[in-house]
């Protein structure tokens, strides 16, 4: 059945071809699989970096202007005041060393993105063993390490997502849901296409945005003409 779902989902178009942002959009939500869920849209950015290298090392976040059809559950780690602050903004959880001592004592993990004050990183660091490898961790790159709570918080409940390059040079993030308009997938594209430009490491050579696919999370891959993004290609 699922073969016969996966045919009938490339029929209204060539996966071969690379398509404007534009069209790939409009193609996209014609390939979802299931009918009992929602599908997440996710894009995959093969970029010209070697991320071996330091100063090549792609990482940073970007708000999704149509949002991503998922709610976070956000932690604050803050002192009373912040944490008052990030409450008032829509944080799911803020607090102090109360809640570093319930992710270490209890292995809690009821939250999908850590912001931190920078005063409570040291603190923060104490369960980093714990952190890193969920993704956890705060990074001042994707604004996770700051004193504005308000603002992270407000961008994460918005939508905003981080991302950071693989170790062959592909970025790959969630960009909506299936039942998007495709104007709101294409703005979302868009936007972190755009951020990742800025981040263009000074230090890479050659073609910097090198392939470009989007795929909903059972669907076929529709891939995305680089030259039709502006300063996509060299």
């Amino acid at each position: 059945m699922a073969g016969k779902k996966y045919r009938k989902a490339i029929e209204g178009y060539e996966p071969l071809k690379k398509y404007s942002i534009a069209e790939a959009c409009q193609i996209l939500p014609k390939t979802k699989i299931s009918d009992k869920w929602d599908e997440t849209v996710d894009v995959s950015v093969r970029l010209g970096v070697n991320p071996k290298y330091a100063d090549q090392m792609v990482r940073g976040s970007v708000v999704m202007p149509s949002g991503t059809g998922k709610t976070k559950r956000v932690l604050v780690i803050a002192k009373p005041d912040k944490a008052r602050e990030a409450l008032e903004a829509g944080a799911d959880y803020a607090g102090s060393d109360e809640y570093i001592k319930k992710i270490a004592e209890e292995n809690w993990f009821e939250f999908d993105t850590l912001v931190a004050t920078p005063d409570m990183m040291v603190q923060v660091g104490k369960i980093g063993r714990v952190l890193g490898p969920r993704g956890l961790m705060p990074n001042p790159k994707v604004g996770t390490v700051t004193a504005d709570v308000k603002k992270a918080v407000a961008e994460l409940k918005a939508g905003r997502v981080e991302f950071r390059v693989e170790k062959a040079g592909i970025i790959q993030t969630p960009i909506g849901k299936a039942s998007f308009a495709p104007e709101k997938l294409q703005a979302n594209l868009s936007a972190l296409l755009e951020q990742l430009m800025k981040l263009r490491p000074q230090t890479a050579k050659g073609t910097y945005m090198r392939s470009i696919t989007i795929s909903t999370t059972h669907g076929p891959a529709v891939k995305v003409d680089v030259a039709a993004f502006a300063g996509g290609a060299e």
